[in-house]
């Protein structure tokens, strides 16, 4: 990876912006300094753990478009340190981020972990891939028992990352997320209904 992501990011505006507002020493000492050559354990713990994304692609017109991708936890599958991938599943037909990428390969993808209030952005450089040209791809992003249908598949090649602050990322919590977190309460208040029949069943016996 031969670029870290404030090269990518920040743009002549984008620093004319950073010096109008006092921020650019602090952002230019960052660009020197922060060179990562792939994605560490960190970034592929999190990615794998993700059940949704969203992706930014840019159009013919120059007007970009947001896309939320979902599927299981772990359906963007990590590759090796540079390269994540992922079936692309039958949608809605639109084929806007398709269309999209066939014209430009230059994508952002955000990743959210709502509770933990964590966000990953990541630029990278995309390709879609037909099903049949590469099997061994497909056996690697295929995902078991999902029931819907798959189109193609999609390459990021990873050309930077960056993680973002917490601010203003509100916790949202998954209906998995709160079971698991009362499973400990819902275990005791099982125990206890257990011992409330038995103590009533003995009592019956005793009064009969």
């Amino acid at each position: 990876m031969a670029k870290n992501y404030g090269s990518l990011a920040f743009t002549a505006a984008v620093k004319e912006m950073q010096e109008k507002a006092g921020s650019r020493a602090t952002y230019a000492r960052i660009e020197k300094s922060t060179y990562t050559d792939g994605l560490t354990e960190s970034e592929i713990d999190f990615i794998s753990q993700r059940d949704s994304f969203y992706m930014a692609t840019i159009g013919e017109n120059g007007y970009p478009y947001i896309q939320h991708r979902g599927g299981p936890k772990g359906f963007l599958k990590v590759l090796d340190p540079k390269r994540l991938g992922i079936i692309d599943f039958k949608g809605n037909s639109q084929y806007i981020s398709v269309g999209n990428i066939a014209t430009h390969d230059n994508v952002a993808l955000i990743m959210v972990d709502y509770p933990a209030r964590a966000r990953l952005k990541i630029f990278a450089k995309a390709k879609l891939i037909e099903l049949k040209d590469d099997p061994v791809l497909h056996k690697i992003l295929d995902l078991n028992d999902y029931k819907f249908r798959p189109e193609r598949m999609m390459v990021f090649d990873i050309e930077a990352y960056d993680w973002n602050c917490p601010q203003h990322i509100t916790p949202r919590y998954t209906l998995e997320d709160i079971e698991q977190g009362f499973a400990s309460q819902q275990d005791y208040i099982t125990g206890l209904e257990t011992e409330i029949k038995t103590l009533k069943a003995q009592l019956k016996e005793q009064q009969a």
